[in-house]
């Protein structure tokens, strides 16, 4: 199984935090599954932490070093394909997080399962696990 994971559930991973679904978290240690991180996580945790939403017990290159080494997750790069896929999806008025839109859009062009807890995403039709 392919997975991409929320930027939520990348940070709840790397913190062992209780908030991430047991499924979840089966799912992310399943060496069978390939765990996949978009650089639009990096990007919106990285405003989080320069906004002062979000505090790092480390140098934020050494939490993407040890996203994409440590845990081996794949980078899954974003892509035109990705960019006309968020042009088609409806614009919800309760939803408009524009990183969430880029997640779902990968997700969908590459039939990849969002591993998320924001139950939001289901109007877009995206295939999602928690």
């Amino acid at each position: 199984m392919r997975l991409l994971l929320d930027s939520h559930a990348l940070l709840w991973y790397t913190l062992n935090a209780p908030q991430l679904s047991p499924t979840a978290l089966a799912l992310i240690l399943d060496l069978a599954n390939d765990v996949f991180v978009s650089p639009a996580s990096f990007w919106e945790i990285a405003i989080k932490v320069s906004i002062g939403k979000l505090r790092m017990h480390r140098p934020f290159e050494d939490f993407i070093d040890m996203c994409l080494g440590r845990y081996g997750f794949g980078l899954l790069p974003l892509q035109p394909a990705h960019a006309a896929r968020v042009a088609t999806l409806p614009f919800l008025r309760d939803h408009k997080d524009p990183f969430d839109r880029i997640l779902v859009a990968q997700a969908l062009v590459e039939g990849i399962e969002l591993v998320s807890a924001d139950t939001q995403l289901d109007a877009y039709g995206v295939p999602r696990i928690w």
